[in-house]
């Protein structure tokens, strides 16, 4: 099985590629082999190995049953089983009918562990953002449909089970939470976009579903499935412009971007920012919206130009100007109108961000101050950005030389991601053990890694 074809070519194969957005050399990055070998295999002038069409089916979430029927051309196969969202069509139809398959594949054991693999498709964004900024919405949200009368009654409710369940994401992972917020989806959700409503309650529901199916590609971020996450998001950011919302957008757009840096993917988490920023300012977003909107782009911005290892003194102008921009805004407090996901960023959150930033702008001292001054609030009430924090704060530390206290924070934070389901938080762990190469030898580190070690084991 998947023996050469004599030049025949495997043109499922091919479609499957190009339906998730990927390049060859995306392809080849995902399955772990080289460009020229995912030509070959295209082309069908080479051999696939059984390790490799497993693979496959992982990266295309597709059965291994549909991989050889791809391989021997027997057949023309459904490769759509995780359809990019397609802003082409924005009817309410459209819009509802793949959220709901979306949400409907969690479901099924097998598929949810397909989607779970996926990986994460840069080529897809630049499609997305020019989409929502520039794509028509749709002329009326409201809906004759089959189910019951839905009001603002059920809207509010969604709403509240959303504060919920990030209230218990806050305290215990996404891990834990993510099972019922997709039941919800499938349950509760689902039905409703299918119910008889107004325009003006169509646009708050799609609006909901839209936050709900964010904080559902949340919940996969934080557990390191970023092909998953990525699908959620875009999903979200398509019902947020079918609400013709664009606060909800922004709000989908900067978590994007988020995602985006963690993956230091920074071509994207560039553009992805700056198309919060720009959607927050058309939706004439709160102060403190928009302080959020600008440290993101932000932080994209140092990862994109790096200024303390590049010397870009103009990028790093920038990223200053765009942190006292942030800071003036967020100092001009709360207001009733701002959105539930804006409340969250409160003064703790605003000075971990700038102690992420001003670490990658190389002043370590600055950022040690920063970042000490939200763990002291976080570990009241948030423990997962507390240990967050406690590994920027290791990573400041480390930079001037300081290791013992480097170790000890990050020795807290590893305390707290054997306490937490949250794979994202124990990736960050690994990633400062990474730093550590230079200091190896020493007694300290050979001690700290012995605990990492029996710590992750557990």
């Amino acid at each position: 099985m998947g023996a050469p074809t004599n030049g025949r070519g495997r043109p499922e194969l091919v479609r499957a590629r190009k339906r998730l957005g990927m390049t060859q050399v995306e392809a080849a990055e995902a399955l772990l082999v080289t460009p020229t070998t995912v030509s070959r295999w295209e082309r069908g002038t080479q051999e696939i190995r059984p390790v490799y069409r497993a693979r496959m089916a992982a990266v295309f979430g597709v059965s291994a049953e549909q991989i050889e029927r791809w391989l021997e051309c027997t057949e023309p196969v459904d490769t759509e089983l995780w359809p990019w969202p397609d802003f082409t069509d924005m009817s309410l139809a459209s819009t509802v009918k793949s959220a709901e398959r979306l949400w409907r594949s969690e479901l099924d054991l097998q598929r949810r562990h397909m989607l779970a693999a996926l990986p994460f498709v840069p080529g897809v964004l630049d499609g997305w953002i020019s989409a929502w900024s520039y794509g028509s919405s749709m002329d009326s949200t409201a809906n004759q449909g089959t189910g019951r009368a839905v009001g603002l009654a059920d809207v509010r409710r969604i709403e509240e089970m959303r504060r919920r369940f990030a209230q218990i994401d806050h305290v215990y992972g996404g891990g834990l939470v993510r099972p019922t917020v997709i039941d919800y989806l499938n349950t509760t959700v689902a039905p409703l976009l299918r119910g008889s409503y107004d325009d003006k309650v169509g646009a708050a529901l799609l609006t909901a579903a839209a936050e709900m199916t964010l904080f559902a590609g949340w919940t996969a971020f934080d557990a390191e499935h970023h092909g998953q996450a990525q699908h959620y998001y875009g999903q979200a950011l398509k019902l947020a412009k079918a609400a013709d919302n664009p606060l909800a957008g922004a709000r989908v757009l900067t978590t994007m971007a988020h995602q985006a840096v963690h993956l230091n993917k920074p071509d994207q988490a560039l553009l992805l920012s700056r198309a919060a920023v720009e959607a927050g300012r058309r939706a004439q977003a709160s102060p403190q919206a928009m302080a959020l909107l600008l440290i993101r782009e932000a932080r994209a911005t140092a990862i994109r130009t790096h200024p303390a290892k590049s010397g870009d003194t103009h990028s790093a102008k920038q990223i200053v100007r765009l942190l006292l921009e942030a800071e003036r805004a967020h100092e001009q407090g709360a207001r009733d109108d701002d959105p539930q996901w804006v409340r969250a960023f409160d003064q703790p959150e605003l000075s971990a961000q700038f102690g992420v930033i001003w670490n990658l702008l190389g002043d370590h001292d600055r950022a040690a101050e920063y970042s000490n001054h939200s763990l002291r609030a976080f570990t009241r009430y948030r423990p997962r950005s507390a240990h967050l924090t406690r590994v920027n704060i290791a990573n400041a530390y480390l930079a001037k030389g300081e290791l013992e206290q480097a170790l000890d924070h990050a020795r807290a934070a590893v305390k707290g991601a054997t306490a937490l389901t949250s794979p994202r938080l124990i990736e960050r762990v690994k990633r400062f053990d990474k730093r550590l190469k230079p200091y190896e030898k020493t007694i300290q580190v050979r001690e700290f890694r012995a605990y990492l070690d029996h710590a992750m084991a557990v």
